[in-house]
């Protein structure tokens, strides 16, 4: 049966990251993509130029409709846009019983602020019911750090692609268990939007198919890295990936 992934998250108008990446990523893994459209977007290589946040209540609607009618195996949640999102979002997920990776965008790659302070706060039940937490960096220190994120009791994946160095390094950390470590060698390029949006659409697939959550983690990381080399070049700034140079090599998702 194919995979029934929900992405709740923002649009991009330059369609390298938030709803048009998982778009892309999902249907690479042999998913099928539905949406719940949280913020529009007009968006660039080099920067958010507006941001408007769609009212909670169609959020909810367009939930209620994928969940109704076609069902829901896995959940991503990426931009939010308000603390009235969040909550709505928060309340139609925590009964549906599916795994749920919550990306907590606060920063665009270009440096853009998408969640303000309230927002930010509001992302404390939505961690709490995720299977997984996906923060970058920044988001990581926005969020206290390892010893808070430790002190939630909740699964959290540290991406350490904004740190510096020759190489990246992505921490799993685990209530009671020992932190699972990823390192790669990083790939030079200024083509680095939607890494974040990628890889943690490409996990919820996966374990919407029933893959480990290690495997899952192992394997999505894999693909970005892949569209990170597969980029095409465009825009002046920081351009989308090459999802579509995957499309000949790309396998369905599979436990």
């Amino acid at each position: 049966m194919t995979a029934r992934i929900l992405s709740i998250a923002g649009s991009d108008s330059g369609g390298g990251a938030g709803i048009q990446a998982d778009i892309k990523t999902i249907t690479l893994l042999g998913g099928h993509a539905m949406t719940a459209l949280t913020a529009l977007t007009a968006q660039n290589t080099c920067g958010v130029t507006m941001v408007q946040a769609v009212d909670p209540a169609m959020v909810a609607a367009q939930i209620d409709a994928c969940i109704g009618d076609i069902g829901v195996d896995a959940v991503k949640i990426g931009m939010l846009g308000s603390p009235e999102i969040a909550a709505v979002v928060a309340d139609r997920l925590e009964s549906l019983g599916v795994p749920v990776v919550f990306d907590p965008v606060m920063i665009a790659t270009s440096g853009a602020v998408l969640a303000d302070a309230a927002t930010i706060a509001a992302f404390e039940r939505l961690m709490r019911l995720a299977t997984l937490t996906t923060p970058n960096v920044p988001e990581l220190a926005a969020l206290g750090g390892d010893a808070a994120m430790r002190a939630r009791g909740i699964a959290c994946l540290a991406k350490g692609g904004d740190a510096d160095g020759p190489d990246v390094t992505d921490r799993l950390i685990r209530p009671g268990l020992p932190d699972r470590v990823w390192t790669d060698p990083r790939i030079a390029t200024r083509h680095t939007h939607g890494t974040g949006c990628t890889l943690s659409s490409a996990i919820a697939t996966l374990l919407g198919v029933g893959v480990p959550l290690d495997q899952a983690i192992t394997r999505a990381r894999a693909l970005v890295r892949a569209a990170l080399i597969a980029a095409p070049g465009l825009g002046q700034g920081h351009g989308p990936m090459g999802h579509a140079a995957l499309v000949a090599r790309a396998a369905p998702a599979s436990a």
